[in-house]
């Protein structure tokens, strides 16, 4: 009876559908200017280190995946941030941040004949960048749910995916085609003004109080978190790998037109969570993790086995829709496992595992293909995330255990 009573409850305080869309939209536009432009560096700044800068695929790696490597160094600041002072006052700093990660590209524009410099510059670009973007993260998600209820979080989840993945669907065709113009001069002028254009909409949206009055240890919340966080961290590894190197996977088989395999990532990620980013609330996360991850394991095969550009597409393309659901089925998982007065530090340490996923991604898989050859990594990739269905199999038959957490 009792679990009956608090089943309606729920119910009673869950906005309808069209409501909590609603009120997400401001969140999910803020989000999606917010990261366009890094959806426009993916298929440019792999390129301009390798053939303007000289640098090889190690070097590359280690720039593309230290502004992961960085936001994950920034997440329990930023999830405590969020939850002490309000979610949207980390949104409107994240957006600063990330407009002075230009500033740094722009620098570095002047130094084009000492590499090295240059490169040193890029990466503390690639630092405010990723400081930027973990405070937008935490904050958005931490804001939303504070918003629509955490009966709501897998949309919440959903929306803003979304609004990042279509940042890198649309963002890298623009990029392609503003460096086509401007060069990477384009891109850092590109990178100070656009975020700046969120903060035009995030003005006007109603804020949520603060979840905290005391900062939560960082390490109490990955606790409780770390086994979906786990599912999450091996399921990014794809993700990763498509937008450190296929760039110059194209480039090495000679096939043209690299930005479609980012759009096809993108519009696939986008239709998964348009057409089924209600089930993770709906029938569990995990249910649906596992299914994902799946798909997205062949994606990758795909892509290592493909000898024309239309298969990597494919490819592409499949590990965008079974990564789409695996973040937000996962997650799920890992917020019903978290106390709820520590929402935003709780997403802050799920996402945590994505930073530390691709941190690591990037410059494993280009020593990796330094040694075995570019296509190599995919094969890599598909084992990797094919251990994701191990932890999605054990969230499915093990009930969660809220964990308690004090300051």
């Amino acid at each position: 009876m009792e679990k009956n009573t608090s089943h309606h409850a729920a119910a009673a305080l869950t906005p309808p559908a069209p409501r909590v869309l609603m009120k997400l939209l401001p969140l999910t536009m803020t989000v999606f200017i917010a990261f366009l432009t890094l959806g426009m560096q993916l298929p440019v700044l792999p390129l301009y280190l390798h053939d303007s800068l000289g640098m090889g695929t190690l070097v590359v790696g280690l720039v593309i995946g230290s502004e992961f490597a960085a936001a994950l160094l920034t997440r329990a600041w930023a999830g405590n941030f969020a939850d002490m002072r309000g979610p949207k006052k980390a949104v409107v700093a994240g957006t600063v941040a990330a407009a002075s990660s230009g500033l740094a590209y722009l620098v570095s524009l002047a130094f084009a004949d000492a590499p090295e410099v240059a490169v040193w510059i890029l990466l503390a670009g690639r630092i405010l960048l990723a400081f930027g973007q973990s405070l937008i993260v935490t904050g958005s998600m931490g804001w939303g749910i504070g918003l629509v209820g955490p009966q709501n979080a897998g949309k919440v989840m959903a929306w803003n995916g979304i609004a990042i993945y279509a940042a890198y669907a649309f963002g890298a065709p623009l990029g392609v085609a503003v460096s086509a113009q401007w060069g990477f001069h384009g891109i850092a002028v590109s990178a100070v003004f656009i975020p700046l254009l969120a903060l035009g909409i995030v003005a006007g949206v109603k804020g949520v109080a603060p979840a905290a009055q005391r900062r939560t240890p960082f390490y109490k919340v990955l606790g409780a978190v770390w086994v979906p966080g786990t599912g999450l961290a091996l399921s990014s590894v794809g993700f990763g790998l498509i937008t450190a190197f296929i760039a110059l996977l194209f480039a090495a088989r000679g096939w043209d037109n690299a930005s479609a395999a980012f759009t096809a990532f993108g519009v696939a990620f986008i239709a998964a969570r348009l057409l089924f980013g209600h089930l993770p609330d709906r029938i569990g996360g995990a249910k649906v993790a596992l299914v994902s991850v799946i798909i997205e394991a062949v994606g990758q095969l795909l892509i290592w086995g493909s000898d024309a550009a239309a298969g990597a597409w494919l490819g592409a393309a499949l590990t965008g829709f079974g990564y789409s659901l695996a973040f937000p089925g996962f997650g799920v998982e890992a917020l019903r496992r978290a106390p709820p007065q520590t929402r935003s530090l709780a997403m802050g340490a799920y996402a945590a595992f994505l930073d530390l996923a691709l941190g690591l991604t990037s410059p494993l898989a280009g020593a990796l293909a330094g040694a075995w050859g570019i296509g190599s990594v995919y094969l890599a990739g598909a084992v990797t995330v094919g251990l994701s269905v191990c932890v999605a199999w054990r969230l499915l038959v093990t009930e969660p255990a809220r964990t308690a957490v004090h300051a």
